[in-house]
Parts: structure tokens; sequence; C-alpha cells
């Protein structure tokens, strides 16, 4: 896995750390002590509360074993959770991704809008008999007017009931019928969580919540904490364009936590040209998961979404 882990007889393994909570603001790990400092301002309540038992309103309980815990309990004794992602539906997904994919047995979530589907319904038809995860992500790719692409298609300009009715359900009505799926996970596009403007900005996640598992951001910093993240914001970090050593940085910082990796990615090709998927580094990934010796669960979104609220309703 590049310069992070290393070789032996046995495979490549990843490096075993230790189970320590760090800031993702810093280097060091944050210690906290009665002088105040932005990075433990509000502890102090915080902790007291946990100490209190309480649940937080998604029903994960805030207890000191929560907030410290050790290992998440992954399936089969592994040590984190991986999944790759698509969104859009593009032509070389199923050209590249798809192949490569399925060469390796890793089963993957794609997110196509319903036209790119409709242009090209069997190879998307083969994805779904192979075992992918098809999500949604929207019928038409609504993002911020910020972005002249989205100019005549903005969230600012949408309202919730829009984005809701013509957005997410018809996407959903969709692809139902093209392919015979109802999406379990949503992916966000361009990562973007609201609609309206100014005083009447309002978040969809509660949309997303009420029509789906999960919700997948993008741009994200880093892996999510199994124990605590919500379902339906769930961090991912691009893929695209990222070599070997890149990604190895990545499955040894959440394996460090016990943590979910989602990587997003858009095209998939031998190049590293804007929004791809290094086709090398695809490969990589396939054959770090497979290791056994690395404790690293590959699978969709959703089913990893799905152990983990299982987990939490047990």
């Amino acid at each position: 896995m590049g310069h992070g882990p290393t070789s032996s007889a046995e495979g490549p393994a990843l490096p075993s750390f230790p189970r320590r909570r760090e800031s993702s603001f810093g280097e060091n790990p944050v210690l906290c002590t009665d002088a105040w400092s932005p990075s433990c301002a509000g502890m102090t309540e915080a902790l007291a509360s946990v100490e209190m038992g309480e649940v937080r309103g998604d029903g994960v309980e805030l207890s000191p074993e929560t907030m410290n815990s050790t290992q998440f309990p992954w399936p089969g004794g592994r040590q984190m959770a991986l999944s790759l992602s698509f969104d859009d539906g593009r032509e070389s997904q199923w050209r590249n991704a798809l192949p490569l994919l399925d060469r390796h047995g890793v089963h993957a979530s794609f997110y196509p809008l319903p036209s790119a589907v409709r242009e090209h319904p069997e190879p998307w038809r083969a994805a779904v008999a192979a075992g992918h995860e098809i999500g949604n992500h929207s019928l038409t790719h609504p993002c911020s007017g910020n972005f002249r692409f989205s100019r005549h298609n903005a969230l600012e300009e949408m309202s919730l009931e829009e984005l809701e009715q013509q957005e997410l359900l018809e996407a959903n009505r969709q692809l139902e019928a093209l392919l015979g799926v109802q999406p379990r996970s949503f992916a966000y596009p361009c990562g973007q969580t609201t609609v309206g403007r100014g005083e009447s900005v309002q978040s969809y996640v509660p949309v997303v919540a009420r029509h789906f598992l999960a919700g997948r951001l993008f741009f994200s910093e880093m892996h999510n904490d199994p124990a605590y993240c919500d379902l339906h914001q769930l961090y991912a970090v691009t893929m695209d364009n990222t070599d070997e050593a890149g990604v190895d940085a990545l499955l040894e910082a959440a394996q460090a936590e016990g943590g979910w990796l989602i990587l997003a990615g858009h095209d998939a090709g031998p190049e590293g040209s804007r929004q791809t998927v290094i086709l090398n580094t695809l490969e990589h990934l396939c054959r770090v998961a497979a290791e056994p010796a690395n404790g690293i669960w590959l699978d969709t979104v959703a089913n990893i979404a799905s152990y983990i609220q299982g987990d939490r309703t047990a």
C-alpha cells in the first residue's frame, strides 16, 4: 500500500494503530485541561451530560463508552469498513470501473441520474444483477447557482416540496421503472444539503432521512465514526485523481479509529484527468480490501448503513 503499510509473505497488511481519538483540526491529540482553550470550549457541559446517560434525538446513547469507544463491532472481527461510490452514471463507470470491480467480486454504490440509465440501460441492469447498489442522486442534479452549470437549476431557487417531489421521489420512480430497484441511499449533488437563500435557507437532510436509509455527502475531510455518525449526512472523501499512497493514508486513518471510510468519484480511467478515479488506484483498493490481514469490510453504502442501524437498535 505505497509508503504506509508494509508487505510480508502473507500479503500486504495495514499497520496496527492504537485506538486513540484525535482532533481533526491538527496533528496532535486534543488534551483538555481546566484551562480554557478553543478546542475545549463547551466540552465540560457536554461531558457532564454524557455522564448522565443522555440520549440524542436520533436514538444514539451518549455515554462515556460511546464517546471513548475503542472499537466498533464490525462483522467478523474486522477493523474498519470501506465503501466505494460513483456519482452521475457516467459512461466510463460501466465501461471501465464495473468490469474491474466485477473481476474482484467487489460491490460498489452507484448513483446514476435516470437520464444516464435511460441512455444505456443494459450495462446498468448488468450492474444490478452483479450485486452493485443503485442509489438516488436526484433527477436533474441541482446544485448551487454559484456553479454556472447549475444556474438555471439552482438549489437557491427551489423549495423543499419541489426538491422532494420533483427531484428525489421522481428519480426513485424512474430508477425503479428502468432497473426494478428502489434506491436505499442518496448522494447529495455537489455534496450540498440546503435550498433557499439567507433567512429562508432550509436543510433538506430531513427530507432525505424520510425517504432513504442513508445520505452521502461529498468533499468531506475524513471517515465516519460508526458509533456516532448521522447516517443521513455521511462523510465521503473524494477518490478522484487520488493515487495509491493517497488512499493508503485514508485507509490507515480509518483503521486507526475503527471507522467507515466512504470514497466517492466520478469518471474512471487510466489517468488522473479531472474528476477521474484512476484505475490503478481502484485496483489497488480492491486488492488491499481482499487481504484478510487488513481487516477491511468492503461493501455498499446501503449495506453498511443497514448494519450500523441494526447495531444501534439491537
